[in-house]
């Protein structure tokens, strides 16, 4: 306890008399072991010249700052603004349709084609497929940007549009992907028969088709000309 008074009367006798008398303990500590003021004061500190300072309650630090004496920018004034030139064929503007509409109508969404089958698509060449491989990846975009859109204002229609436009749209560019692999094995078996025909050179030196010369026959003469099956005459049977 507080005072050795409570202390049992066996363990007083044995304790040094310079410790017999009372210890004078503040009223407060005699109910509790947590230490006083006095012993919670911060003996040392800490060197962060930021102690203290806060935005919140315009509490700036003691010393001037290096950024002090540099004088802050102006605003520009509305009038003096230079005006900001966009160009009008900014890839940008392929996310949105042409009239620049975001989200457009369901009735505008229902106004796309069929998909492009496999036997139209045959017919076209290498330069026609590519255009319309990057048209059909333009498309998905603008309705990726339009389901963004639906996304944050949530209108509530055209979702059942987009998607039919969607899977047309990517039913043409299997149809792409169809004809050139049927276009990969042509070329592919026709390098193999090239490899067999000593008129086509493969080793990329010189002209890669070197066509042979070939000698005609001399043209038979007149009396050994035979005359055909019509010209032939039946005999007549007696």
């Amino acid at each position: 306890m507080s005072t050795l008074r409570c202390l049992h009367p066996a363990t007083r006798a044995i304790l040094p008399v310079r410790c017999a008398y009372n210890v004078s303990i503040p009223p407060a500590a005699q109910f509790h072991d947590s230490p006083t003021l006095e012993a919670r004061a911060r003996t040392t500190r800490d060197n962060n010249r930021n102690r203290g300072v806060s935005a919140i309650h315009r509490k700036y630090p003691k010393d001037p700052l290096s950024v002090s004496k540099v004088p802050l920018p102006e605003p520009v004034a509305p009038e003096e603004k230079r005006p900001v030139t966009v160009d009008s064929d900014h890839g940008l503007y392929g996310f949105f349709t042409k009239g620049g509409k975001v989200l457009p109508t369901p009735e505008e969404d229902v106004e796309h084609g069929r998909a492009w089958s496999v036997e139209e698509l045959r017919r076209k060449s290498w330069e026609d497929l590519h255009k319309l491989w990057w048209l059909c990846v333009k498309e998905r975009n603008i309705l990726y940007t339009q389901s963004l859109e639906r996304k944050r204002l949530d209108p509530g229609f055209g979702e059942y549009e987009a998607r039919k436009k969607d899977r047309e749209i990517n039913r043409t560019q299997r149809a792409i992907k169809h004809v050139l692999t049927e276009r990969y094995y042509a070329w592919q078996e026709a390098k193999e028969l090239a490899k067999l025909d000593p008129q086509v050179n493969l080793t990329g030196h010189g002209p890669a088709y070197d066509a042979m010369v070939f000698e005609e026959p001399p043209a038979p003469a007149a009396n050994e000309i035979l005359e055909t099956p019509q010209q032939q005459q039946i005999p007549e049977s007696k």
